[in-house]
């Protein structure tokens, strides 16, 4: 019999914590769960889910334009930002409601509170005011929004995506700062529901560790959608100004906002949890330190998700967290697998990304045949619109292995998951040439592509 008030102790209810506790106490383990929040994390509450239904909405007044070139008379057409917001909280609840009725069947205690370590075992419930001890600890605190305190006016003046989602008003000039997932996931949505859009990011191009075809490609992309894309250059000042903001640019450049968006990146949720009275390590930008198992330096606590700043994706945290009960509950010594993990970007286009971008892949090896094609989708022969589709596979071409897949444009998304199984399972550009097309889809090119764009031999482009 146990010593501990319970066997496992998780910190966190997001995607990662809810798994770890369900899952642990489906072996038999007793385990309680605390959340000072919202029941879902990030991705649930003010992440994934209700970004993407923000982007749903943002497409419309795009499809009614193209509808007319399909026949379609669409007049009236108007869009109720209250009524989006007041659908998708009805969303967020009901999710939320779920998680918790999945882990009550599970029979995990649910606690609503703040909980800080008093020591390796011993866990403070702030709301209650009392503590409880563990065997085990799982910490999956996720993320927080950074935004810079030397920038004059950032931290008064603007909002994160913590507060984004709760706008009372649809604003009608945008500024969106940062040029990560977040920042051109949320340009593209304020641009599609009729906001003028801009976006500032310090470095050369957005969608920094992607393969440059997609991030100049995007670029382009947003251009042509009427996002304004400042790049190279950061914010000097913001300045209360009426009913609006004046943001003044390194570059000279003045720019007015009703609301400013600051997504330049996330920090590791890991401050005032008391992980210094148990000894748990911590990098220098707070992230916990842990094993290739997800244990941390103190035997007992173990960490998964955004705060261990390994992956920061959802669906890895709920992978890390199905390992962590395999390893520590079931006697499965099972390390998370982070290799060859396929994402997207839900930008306006969409991406679809797995493997090595074409800078990586030079890197790695010294011959390699590279397929590009950017064609118009066959929606957009008959819409007006004049986007682009990109795909790019690259192939090493000693063991004709997929080592990197790429596609920009409609449903990119949903077909990189499906794509991900062949390239995780060592597809070579064989297999994809075996393979019958569906036509006509845009996806039938991947299996089309007979000539290399470009052949590098011995580290050299020899072709193309």
């Amino acid at each position: 019999m146990t010593d501990y008030d319970y066997d496992l102790f998780v910190i966190g209810g997001g995607s990662g914590g809810v798994r770890g506790a369900r899952i642990a106490a489906g072996t038999g383990a007793k385990v309680a769960i605390a959340e000072e929040f919202r029941y879902g994390g990030t991705c649930v509450i003010r992440g994934c889910v209700p970004k993407k239904l923000m982007v749903y909405a943002s497409h419309y007044g795009e499809d009614f334009h193209e509808a007319e070139g399909f026949g379609w008379t669409v007049t009236g057409a108007k869009h109720d930002w209250k009524k989006l917001i007041a659908n998708k909280d009805t969303e967020i609840t009901r999710l939320e409601a779920i998680y918790a009725a999945n882990l009550d069947k599970a029979g995990v205690e649910i606690l609503r509170s703040r909980a800080v370590l008093e020591d390796a075992h011993t866990i403070r419930l702030v709301a209650e005011d009392r503590t409880v001890t563990a065997d085990k600890i799982l910490i999956a605190t996720g993320g927080t929004p950074f935004k810079p305190e030397d920038v004059p006016g950032v931290l008064h003046h603007t909002i994160t995506s913590n507060e984004v989602f709760d706008l009372k008003e649809m604003p009608k000039r945008v500024l969106v700062v940062g040029g990560g997932y977040i920042a051109v996931e949320f340009a593209g949505i304020f641009n599609g529901l009729g906001a003028e859009t801009a976006l500032i990011y310090r470095g050369e191009e957005v969608l920094r560790g992607f393969d440059d075809d997609v991030r100049n490609h995007l670029h382009q992309e947003m251009l042509k959608k009427g996002i304004n894309v400042h790049c190279n250059t950061t914010i000097a000042h913001i300045e209360e100004s009426g009913d609006h903001y004046e943001v003044k640019f390194g570059d000279g450049a003045l720019v007015k906002a009703d609301v400013i968006l600051y997504a330049t990146g996330r920090n590791p949720n890991s401050a005032g949890m008391g992980l210094e009275n148990a000894g748990v390590e911590l990098s220098h930008k707070g992230a916990i330190k842990v094993d290739d198992y997800s244990r941390t330096n103190v035997e007992n606590i173990w960490a998964v998700g955004d705060v261990t700043d390994r992956v920061a994706l959802t669906p890895v945290a709920i992978h890390e967290a199905m390992c962590f009960v395999e390893t520590a509950f079931k006697g499965n010594s099972i390390s998370p697998d982070h290799d060859q993990i396929p994402t997207a970007v839900f930008s306006q286009p969409p991406i679809g990304t797995i493997g090595l971008t074409e800078a990586q892949a030079r890197e790695i090896y010294a011959d390699l045949d590279i397929y590009r094609s950017v064609f118009t989708p066959m929606k957009h022969t008959l819409s007006g619109s004049d986007e682009k589709m990109l795909m790019k596979l690259m192939i090493d071409a000693k063991t004709d292995r997929v080592v990197g897949l790429h596609i920009l444009g409609p449903d990119s998304g949903e077909m990189i998951q499906c794509l991900g199984v062949a390239v995780k399972m060592g597809a070579t550009k064989a297999d994809f040439d075996r393979t019958m097309a569906v036509h006509p889809t845009a996806s039938e090119e991947l299996v089309t592509l007979s000539t290399p764009d470009e052949v590098v031999r011995g580290g050299e482009t020899v072709e193309g």
